[in-house]
Formats: structure tokens, C-alpha cells, sequence
């Protein structure tokens, strides 16, 4: 596995992240946990050294399985990266974002006591408090630094003036934000901004959860899958953006691809600054995803893999119209 160094003060890393949120049963419906382990473990073979995991996924039952299955690996062998800030509630629900320097230190006591570790690599609020300036999340983080509970700091989702600020009050080493085919937006300013301040970019939603797989078809989002509410997987929208995914398969095939490969290597080759977060939740995803470590796209496949997927045809926006206006990373 080659690796990539998360921005000019982080770490070094393994070229693709393993995003573990849809091992859990929650926000993409039921995981089977015993093909959740067995997915981990084949991560941890393949020479993965990045997992991102959150306290609010599966409300704590994903750090507890990310747990289990680096039992038997040496602490030193991986890079834990932990987010933090969303509040759930019983039934499952959302409750809102708490980024206050005590809530801060309660959810990193007890992320760290169900990861079984004494600290994490790379800890970060998962989105902005409108009620907490970054100045003081940003001199919480760097105070646990201080104490050795955290190694390195990231952000999530903020804008090209909040990465700015942040980042001079305490170096931070990547920011992890959306990124792919069908969500282009971090190129605008972000992208530019975390190049020019020597900041890493862990890469999300890499197969845009799914559409880009080349698996998916209408329908697929059952039950609780909160994939089913986001405007691109609905009516005229999701047939749209089917139709791009056609459009990319024709591509790929020339080449020996498949769909997922081909924009998951897309991503790989916009920087070697940025690292790809892969959510498989099954080893059959992962051993795919994986195959793209050895794709390179030369000039004309890039143009083919643009052309066929145009950032302005893709239909609706990643998120509904609230969660739109919250994200710090569009409102530029």
C-alpha cells in the first residue's frame, strides 16, 4: 500500500481511507456486523492504515466494532481519525450540534474508552456550531494536543475563511469534506485553500454514497437508508443521475473498469495531496474499491470521464435545503 501525508504537518497514510459509518446499522440501514469485522480485517491485510469513524455513528457502536476488530493490531500500525459535535437521540434521530469545550472533552472520554486507546490520530468536529466560534474549538482541540489525548486536528465541511482562521491558531492537517464526480463544489475555494496553507483533503462520498457505485438502482434505499430523503436519489433527479452513471460505464468498460473504479480513480488523481475515503461495508465493495489503487488515467481518460459526467449536469444537491444552508463549506 503506498501512502500520501495528510497536509505538510499530519501524518503519513494509507493512499485510500477506509470511512467506516456504514458499517454500523444506522444511516444506510441494517450491517450485517459479523461481514462489518471481516471487512475490517481485510482493510487492515490489504494495508489500510486510515480509519474515520464518529461518536454519533450508530450512536457509539462504530468505534466499538473499530474496537474489536484492531484487538490484535499494534496501536501504532493505524491512524484513528474521530469526529465529533452531532447530537443524537434514542429513537435514532438528530438533535442538533454541540461543539462547547466540555461537550468536547466529554465526547473524546468516551470515544476514547470504547476505542480501547489512550488517543486518537486525528480528532475534528464533524460540522460548525453556529453558537461556538471556531477560535474556541479550535483552542480546545489544541489543548488536548497539548495533553496528549490527540495527535493532530481536522476540520470538516468549513469554509476556505474558517480553514484560514482555524489554522492559525493551531496547524491543521486535513480537512475532510465531500468530494467526487458528482460533488465538485471544494474546487471552488476549499481545494485552493487548503493547497495554498499546506493542508491534506480526506476525500468523502468518493461514489457520491453509492450513485457511482454503478450498482445502484431505483429503490435500493429502504427503511431508515437516509438515502432515500437526499434530493439526487429522488424521482427525475435520481433518473438523471443514473444516466450519468451510464454514461460513465461506457468509459470505464473501454478501459477494463468498472464504474466505481473508474471514479474512484478520478479522485485519486486530482492531487496527491488528497486521500479517498472509501465506505465499503462489504469485503466483495472493498476488494473493487481497492482495484483503483492500480488504475492511472492518462489526459484522454480524464477528458472522457469528464466529458461523460459534466459537474453542471449532475441533478439536485447533496444534501436537502436545510442541511445546505448549515454546511460552512457552501456558503461561499
Amino acid at each position: 500500500m503506498l501512502t500520501r501525508s495528510l497536509g505538510s504537518n499530519g501524518p503519513a497514510v494509507s493512499t485510500l481511507g477506509l470511512g467506516c459509518m456504514a458499517l454500523s446499522s444506522d444511516l444506510y440501514g441494517p450491517a450485517d456486523e459479523s461481514e462489518s469485522l471481516a471487512t475490517l480485517h481485510a482493510a487492515l491485510d490489504a494495508g489500510i492504515t486510515l480509519f474515520d469513524t464518529a461518536d454519533f455513528y450508530g450512536s457509539g457502536h462504530n468505534e466499538m466494532l473499530l474496537r474489536e476488530a484492531l484487538r490484535a493490531v499494534p496501536r501504532e500500525q493505524v491512524i484513528l481519525s474521530g469526529k465529533f459535535g452531532a447530537l443524537r437521540d434514542p429513537a435514532g434521530g438528530w438533535a442538533g450540534i454541540d461543539n462547547r469545550p466540555a461537550s468536547i472533552k466529554n465526547y473524546l472520554a468516551q470515544t476514547l474508552r470504547r476505542l480501547g486507546t489512550d488517543h486518537l490520530d486525528i480528532y475534528r468536529p464533524a460540522r460548525l456550531d453556529p453558537k461556538v466560534p471556531i477560535e474556541d474549538v479550535m483552542t480546545t482541540l489544541a489543548g488536548l494536543v497539548k495533553a496528549g489525548y490527540v495527535r493532530h486536528i481536522g476540520l470538516s465541511e468549513v469554509g476556505a475563511d474558517t480553514l484560514r482562521t482555524a489554522h492559525a491558531i493551531h496547524p491543521v492537517c486535513d480537512v475532510q469534506i465531500e468530494y467526487s464526480l458528482f460533488s465538485r463544489s471544494v474546487e471552488r475555494a476549499v481545494l485552493p485553500a487548503c493547497r495554498e496553507l499546506g493542508v491534506g483533503l480526506t476525500a468523502y462520498g468518493v461514489l457520491s454514497r453509492g450513485l457511482l457505485s454503478g450498482h445502484w438502482t431505483p429503490g435500493h434505499a429502504t427503511g431508515r437508508d437516509v438515502r432515500g430523503f437526499k434530493p439526487r436519489f429522488r424521482g427525475e433527479n435520481l433518473a438523471c443521475n443514473l444516466a450519468l452513471v451510464e454514461a460513465l460505464r461506457a468509459v470505464a468498460a473501454a478501459r477494463g473498469l468498472t464504474v466505481a473504479q473508474a471514479a474512484i480513480a478520478w479522485v485519486l488523481q486530482q492531487g496527491d495531496d488528497i486521500v479517498p475515503l472509501i465506505g465499503a461495508r462489504r469485503r466483495d465493495q472493498l476488494t473493487e474499491s481497492l482495484a483503483a489503487l492500480d488504475v492511472t488515467l492518462d489526459l484522454a481518460d480524464l477528458g472522457a470521464i469528464e466529458s461523460a459526467v459534466p459537474a453542471e449536469a449532475v441533478a439536485g444537491t447533496r444534501y436537502d435545503a436545510v442541511q445546505m444552508r448549515l454546511l460552512d463549506s457552501e456558503k461561499a
